[in-house]
C-alpha cells in the first residue's frame, strides 16, 4: 500500500527507501561538496541522503541512533519530510527506542506544514512532548565579554515599490507607530505588491489576510487595498506589542501563527517560515519600536528570551 494511502487508512505508512515520502536513496541525492552547501535546502538534502544511508544500510553499516541525530538536523532546519521520518523511528522503535510523545512532536511540527501522513500519524500516538527535544535545541554557548563600544548596524538596504502603495503605508503605519519599511517589507514577501493576490490558503489582498485575521481587524473586503493595509498594520501593531518589538518572531508569527511560535519557543523550524523569517530581517532591523499599550505580551516570552540567550 503506498504511504500516503497507509496513512489515510490508520496504518503505519510503509517507509521503505523506494515507497516513504521521504527517504530518499543515496542514488537519488546529487552529492554535495561541503563548500557547496551555502542553502538551507542543499544543507538538508546532505543530511537526508546521509540518515538514510544509515537508518537503511545503504552505504554504511545501520546506525539508528546516527541517522536519527542527522534527520533531526534537517527537522531543526524545518524540513518537514526528517520530521516525519523522525517521528516514524520513534513511533515504531526503529533504530531507536519507541517514544509516542516524542514521535508526536515531529509529527505535529510536519503536519503543521501540511504533510497529510504526519496529520494522521499523529492520531495514533497521541500528545506530543511539553519541552522542545534536545536535539532541536540551540547549544549554549558561554557569554563573551561585552563590547567596548555598541556596533554601528548597516544600514537598511532599500525597499522598491509601486509609489501608491508606498503613499499608502507611509499614511497609515505611523498611525498604529508601525515602521513603514517593515509594512513594506511584509507586502512585497506576501503579495509582491499584488492588490488581488489569492494563496492556496485564501490569503487575499496586499497584506495576504486570511478570513480569520480580516474579520479580526475588521476588514470587510480584503481586496481594497486601503482596508487590507490597515487591517494587516493593526495585525503587525498586535504581534509588535507582543512579541515586544522582536522583529524575527512577529515575521515568524505573520507567516506561521503567533500560537506556532509559542509552542515552538520561536521561530518553528518550519522551511518555508525560517525563509519568510530571513526575507523580511534582510530588509528590517531586528527590533523596532512597539505599542505596549495594545496587549499583554506573550506568556511564553520570558523563556523564549531565555532560549535566544543560550544560543
Amino acid at each position: 500500500m503506498p504511504a500516503v494511502a497507509a496513512a489515510q487508512a490508520g496504518e503505519a505508512p510503509d517507509r521503505t527507501p523506494d515507497t516513504t515520502i521521504a527517504a530518499v536513496g543515496r542514488d537519488d541525492v546529487p552529492a554535495v561538496a561541503p563548500f557547496e552547501v551555502e542553502t538551507p535546502e542543499a544543507r538538508i538534502a546532505v543530511l537526508r541522503r546521509d540518515a538514510v544511508a544509515y537508518e537503511h544500510g545503504s552505504g554504511h553499516p545501520k546506525d539508528g541512533a546516527r541517522a536519527a541525530a542527522l534527520y533531526c538536523q534537517a527537522a531543526k532546519l524545518g524540513d518537514a519530510a526528517s520530521q516525519f521520518d523522525l517521528g516514524w523511528m520513534y513511533a515504531n522503535g526503529r533504530g531507536v527506542p519507541r517514544d509516542d510523545a516524542l514521535a508526536a512532536y515531529f509529527f505535529h511540527s510536519a503536519a503543521e506544514q501540511g504533510l497529510q501522513q504526519a496529520a494522521a500519524m499523529l492520531k495514533r500516538v497521541g500528545e506530543p512532548v511539553a519541552e522542545i527535544p534536545e536535539c532541536m535545541r540551540d547549544p549554549v554557548v558561554a557569554a563573551g565579554p561585552a563590547p567596548e563600544a555598541p556596533v554601528e548596524e548597516p544600514p537598511e538596504p532599500p525597499i522598491t515599490a509601486p509609489r501608491p502603495i508606498v503613499d499608502l503605508v507611509t499614511r497609515l503605519a505611523p498611525q498604529y507607530q508601525v515602521p513603514p519599511r517593515l509594512v513594506l517589507a511584509v507586502i512585497e514577501a506576501e503579495s509582491n505588491f499584488n492588490r488581488l493576490a489569492v494563496s492556496p490558503k485564501n490569503a487575499q489582498g496586499l497584506m495576504q489576510l486570511i478570513p480569520e485575521t480580516a474579520q479580526r481587524f475588521g476588514v470587510k473586503n480584503a481586496f481594497d487595498a486601503a482596508q487590507n493595509v490597515r487591517g494587516g498594520i493593526a495585525y503587525l501593531r498586535w504581534l509588535l506589542a507582543y512579541f515586544e518589538g522582536d522583529v524575527a518572531l512577529v515575521a515568524a508569527a505573520y507567516n506561521a501563527g503567533e500560537r506556532a511560535v509559542e509552542r515552538h519557543l520561536g521561530v518553528p523550524p518550519f522551511l518555508e517560515t525560517r525563509a519568510y523569517v530571513r526575507r523580511i530581517l534582510a530588509a528590517v532591523r531586528p527590533m523596532t519600536q512597539f505599542d505596549a499599550s495594545v496587549v499583554e505580551p506573550s506568556p511564553r516570552l520570558r523563556l523564549i528570551r531565555e532560549r535566544q540567550r543560550a544560543k
